[in-house]
């Protein structure tokens, strides 16, 4: 019997690096061995934040991988608010400087009022020309877009309308609920169109897939439909068999961007305020600051007096990152403080889980990442401003450390592996190709 297939629609494809490309890179990787033959189209020269050439050998070598030219506006927008060329561009045109200058001000608002749903609109119509005439003799099974950027669910609209293929539509993050959507600047003509396109995706698509229950409770409440939650997650390959021992250091690790809202100002009061403790804490403390930092982080870091036990750590490729996670003594998980936190699922909650080492995550207590944690006995999740709970919990980390017996969780977290969530895809694959 031959695969059935699956073609699959998404901007980000390695070697371009980050969390964006792991959901689908590690879907791929797997699904052969549930009978599914994937078929990738992705840019030919995307505008990528990262490049991290150790994701391509989990690239099957068998597979078709599509790509077509695009163009995107970032060489205008580098020009007109004087930056370099090769400077990276932050989602949404979205500056991380303290005050952002005027002409960075006049680009965001072009972004969200011109380009919609984003700055890949213009791929949109050439792509659906190129997958039009390649399916008429390569016929696949089902159809997958994968968003953001959302201009990737516009291309699949208008390619399933025109073939009557079956689709599959993947938010990897809410559209019009996302953190930074606000900052858009958007005209109440721009607003409405953002909503009609999410409207019609999420209303047309034949599934729907959400990464977290939050989301999938707002989608069902907003668009009266069913929505299915396949979360993120770790591959257990990309773990070294042999076990890891924390650093002699006490090492707090964050791995990631730490954006201006994305800055845990309980913890750095928290460490600054241990009393007697302090002085000897601070002999062996480590804060391991892995990615990209706004100032805003840094200023709150000097203030508390911590600069001097503060490393600053450049983009790691994800096979060094693992090693980081495994090394580190707490694993620090920061979410965004803002009226959406409560579905903020980020996908390195999960290979977090996979290193074994303790984790502290500071959002919202009854959030999608506070009940994976509680589920999974992976670590605690304390309020934005609870620094007393913080507080005391460094404490008997700190108190577990000195002592020898801050182990590593060995609570099973398989039901989150890479695997067994492409297990649950080649289901819902199944159950729409059978329909």
């Amino acid at each position: 019997m031959n695969p059935k297939k699956v073609l699959i629609i998404t901007y980000y494809w390695p070697p371009a690096g980050g969390a964006g490309v792991q959901r689908w890179l590690k879907f791929v990787k797997y699904l052969p061995q549930f009978g599914w033959n994937p078929i990738i189209y992705t840019p030919e020269n995307g505008e990528m934040p990262v490049i991290d050439h150790s994701l391509l050998k989990d690239i099957p070598k068998d597979i078709t991988i599509l790509k077509t030219p695009i163009w995107e506006p970032y060489e205008w927008y580098k020009k007109f608010v004087g930056a370099g060329k090769s400077e990276k561009i932050n989602t949404g045109f979205l500056t991380e400087k303290k005050k952002p200058g005027f002409a960075e001000k006049i680009a965001v608002w072009i972004r969200g009022n011109l380009f919609i749903p984003d700055a890949r609109r213009y791929w949109i119509k050439p792509s659906v020309k190129f997958l039009l005439d390649y399916l008429k003799s390569n016929p696949v099974d089902v159809i997958v877009s994968t968003g953001p950027p959302h201009s990737m669910h516009m291309i699949a609209l208008k390619v399933t309308q025109q073939t009557g293929i079956k689709w599959v539509a993947d938010f990897r993050d809410p559209w019009t609920n996302i953190d930074y959507y606000k900052d858009l600047m958007l005209s109440a003509s721009a607003d409405k169109l953002h909503h009609q396109m999410e409207k019609d995706v999420v209303t047309k698509a034949d599934e729907v897939i959400v990464v977290g229950n939050t989301m999938k409770q707002e989608f069902e409440s907003q668009f009266n439909r069913k929505i299915h939650v396949i979360t993120n997650g770790f591959d257990t390959t990309d773990f070294p068999v042999q076990q890891i021992s924390a650093t002699k250091d006490f090492v707090i690790a964050h791995v990631g961007t730490l954006v201006r809202t994305r800055n845990p100002l309980a913890l750095w009061e928290a460490i600054n305020s241990l009393g007697n403790n302090k002085d000897e804490l601070k002999q062996h403390l480590r804060l391991r600051l892995t990615g990209k930092v706004d100032i805003s982080v840094k200023k709150a870091i000097a203030d508390h007096d911590l600069e001097d036990v503060t490393d600053y750590v450049d983009y790691l490729s994800h096979d060094k990152v693992v090693l980081e996670q495994m090394n580190a003594t707490i694993l620090l998980l920061v979410l965004n403080d803002t009226p959406n936190s409560k579905g903020i699922l980020t996908g390195k909650l999960f290979e977090y889980m996979a290193s074994g080492r303790p984790i502290l995550a500071i959002g919202p207590v009854d959030g999608d990442a506070a009940t994976i944690l509680k589920e999974s006995g992976a670590g605690v999740c304390f309020d934005f401003k609870d620094v007393n709970g913080i507080k005391n919990y460094l404490t008997e980390m700190y108190t577990m450390y000195m002592s020898g017996t801050l182990n590593r969780n060995n609570k099973s977290v398989d039901k989150w592996s890479r695997l067994e969530l492409t297990r649950q895809l080649s289901s819902l694959l199944d159950t729409i190709y059978h329909a």
